[in-house]
């Protein structure tokens, strides 16, 4: 009967231990695109230049064939309105010495409203349930920051290695969080 809980026991703390130490040796890469090309077939620079420079030298022969399929027309001074624009961008930070993270946070305005948070070269400290948050807190160094001033979940971490995207629910008022988190 002893032996019996012992070894359940064992079973679950290896599991428990699997759980909670693995995503610190093992990264989950994840590399999605950001729509460059507008919706009246414009290659939107601005998404371009945000991009690494490996990924721009990836991405030429598309950008190459979408410029070369677009009709000829005079060059306009305006942007056009559903282009996403730049509302602000920031770098991650290490948090401490266990919760490391780099790369960048833009957020764009993208058509109809809509917003989306794009990391970029992005790069954290893996580990079991990670979330990302918009936080009211302008600079949060700790867990009661994020808590206490205020937050809107924007879904499980994707990846901690990479280029991703996170949609911002319709009707946030943006202008109430001042960091990513």
């Amino acid at each position: 009967m002893n032996r019996n809980i012992v070894v359940v026991l064992g079973v679950i703390l290896l599991v428990a231990a699997w759980f909670f130490v693995s995503p610190l040796f093992i990264d989950k890469t994840v590399d999605e695109d950001f729509d460059f090309i507008t919706a009246d077939g414009q290659v939107d620079m601005k998404a371009v230049m945000a991009m690494s420079l490996d990924k721009r030298l990836a991405m030429m022969p598309d950008i190459m064939d979408a410029a070369a399929s677009a009709p000829d027309r005079p060059a306009s001074e305006t942007m056009p309105a559903d282009a996403p624009q730049v509302i602000a961008e920031g770098q991650f930070i290490d948090a401490d010495a266990i919760h490391k993270g780099s790369g960048q946070a833009t957020l764009y305005a993208v058509r109809d409203g809509q917003h989306v948070i794009r990391f970029e070269d992005f790069r954290t400290t893996n580990g079991p349930a990670l979330v990302v948050y918009l936080a009211k807190h302008p600079a949060p160094t700790e867990a009661r920051h994020v808590k206490d001033g205020g937050y809107l979940e924007l879904g499980k971490l994707k990846g901690n290695v990479g280029n991703q995207n996170y949609a911002v629910p319709a009707g946030t008022n943006i202008s109430e969080y001042n960091s990513v988190v």
